[in-house]
């Protein structure tokens, strides 16, 4: 049993409960074309993530790939303005222009998610160098999917931390697949985490099915990390939907989905904690629903926010006092007089 005993496992899937609900949530915010943009890349199958979420502290920071919605839940966003940023509106976390792939929160410790595969992992060297050279017991955690284990520069950034010994985690969430590639048809060793032990990370494999396995040796990973030995966790779940959200994954199987489904840590734990009588199934309900109202209402916020203005939209973007662009109609205007 993970740390912490069956109290950690009730709050563990809470915030289980919380990922899934607003996963759903989104998925429905899509279908009622509330959404910014067209690109959606849910994280349902991959909420025991929560459990390396769970050891992280205050002060550390992290990175995320483009399918990291539930990890900034686990890190205590604010799922109202999560849900704004994905429709575009004025009060998200970036102002409505970052969308479902580029939520970011300084005051989270989020160093920016990155939609381009493996991109945000270097960022954590420089943190972890940050942190070390400052002499703070902080970590930072870079997550990203399997797809990002063929990248080259996970490799440089795993040598760095290991030549340096930084204090950084850097967690594949391996899902079996890259946008419509099984991971066995991109790497011949599919134990992701011995390429990290070759760079002489502390490196461990977990089962994305079982939170509190997840839980402890992330802690182990963690502990090990904040004291200069980097390290590395593989999380084995399944994607359950597609790619993205107009995926509906043709290359699987009916059978195979079936299968890893039967990963689902969300009902695995449900099932542990009536089986400990840690909690019965009406007071799980009401937790569940509790969640769905949460974000039914998180929902509701988004739809009723305000778009950002049109007079924004260099904000953030230029230094303060720089010259902005003209706008293309203005621009247009101008060289139409010009040539009459």
């Amino acid at each position: 049993m993970a740390t912490g005993g069956n109290k950690l496992l009730l709050d563990l899937y809470r915030t289980m409960r919380r990922i899934r609900t607003f996963e759903e949530r989104v998925n429905e915010l899509f279908v009622r074309g509330e959404t910014a943009g067209s690109m959606l890349h849910m994280s349902i199958g991959e909420e025991a993530i929560s459990g390396v979420c769970e050891t992280m502290e205050q002060g550390d920071s992290f990175t995320t790939h483009h399918r990291g919605h539930g990890i900034f839940i686990a890190r205590g966003a604010d799922p109202n303005r999560m849900m704004s940023e994905i429709a575009g509106k004025a009060d998200g976390y970036c102002s409505g222009k970052g969308g479902s792939m580029h939520i970011a929160d300084m005051g989270l410790g989020a160093l920016g998610a990155n939609a381009i595969v493996g991109g945000g992992i270097p960022h954590v060297v420089g943190a972890g160098m940050s942190y070390r050279n400052r002499g703070l017991k902080n970590v930072s955690v870079a997550f990203f999917g399997d797809g990002a284990s063929q990248q080259g520069i996970l490799y440089e950034a795993m040598n760095m931390a290991a030549l340096w010994k930084l204090p950084v985690v850097f967690c594949c969430i391996n899902n079996q697949y890259g946008m419509g590639t099984r991971i066995d048809r991109a790497a011949a060793n599919t134990n992701l985490h011995e390429r990290a032990i070759a760079c002489g990370l502390n490196g461990v494999a977990v089962d994305g099915g079982d939170v509190e396995e997840v839980h402890e040796a992330s802690e182990r990973i963690m502990t090990a990390a904040r004291n200069g030995r980097p390290g590395f966790i593989t999380l084995t779940c399944y994607r359950f939907y597609g790619h993205a959200r107009l995926d509906k994954s043709p290359y699987r199987d009916e059978a195979e989905e079936a299968e890893g489904r039967k990963r689902d840590a969300l009902v695995n734990a449900r099932a542990r904690l009536i089986d400990r009588k840690t909690a019965d199934a009406a007071s799980l309900d009401a937790l569940d629903e509790a969640a769905a109202e949460e974000m039914n209402a998180a929902v509701a916020h988004a739809i009723a926010a305000l778009p950002p203005d049109q007079d924004s939209m260099f904000r953030d973007v230029y230094a303060e006092g720089e010259l902005r662009p003209r706008p293309l109609r203005e621009h247009l205007s101008m060289i139409l007089g010009e040539a009459r």
